[in-house]
């Protein structure tokens, strides 16, 4: 049981990564420039940070067989939201060159070998206060 977790596992994490690079074609192949990709910090992680136009985005990707409107409301949790606005803060903080920058939080919903959705402004931090 245990070593069927573990690759199950492996084949999952594999599958976000695939998901990140199809995201990354398509971000770059759309003119943003590419900051940072799996960006750690003690509060959490953001997948993919790009800039372009005055605008940096935090975007979190997502990787899956197959997606609905309704999931969009499971797959990104309010703890998830909360973790990614924070860790953003200590990005800006450590790169304070973007400060300037109209800050945005996106989703991109990634399905086999395509883009499915790139969802601009999906949350704010605002949002998370109430």
């Amino acid at each position: 049981m245990y070593v069927a977790r573990g690759k199950l596992k492996k084949c999952t994490a594999q599958r976000g990564r695939e998901g990140e690079d199809k995201a990354l074609q398509y971000l770059a192949g759309a003119g943003w420039s590419i900051l940072s990709r799996n960006f750690r910090a003690r509060r959490g992680e953001i997948d993919i940070i790009a800039a372009r136009g005055g605008i940096l985005a935090f975007i979190e990707v997502k990787t899956a067989n197959r997606y609905t409107r309704e999931d969009l409301q499971h797959v990104i949790n309010a703890k998830k939201r909360r973790s990614i606005i924070e860790t953003s803060k200590l990005f800006l903080t450590m790169n304070r060159k973007y400060n300037q920058y109209r800050i945005r939080y996106d989703v991109m919903l990634v399905q086999g070998d395509a883009c499915v959705r790139h969802m601009e402004g999906t949350f704010a931090e605002h949002d998370e206060a109430e």
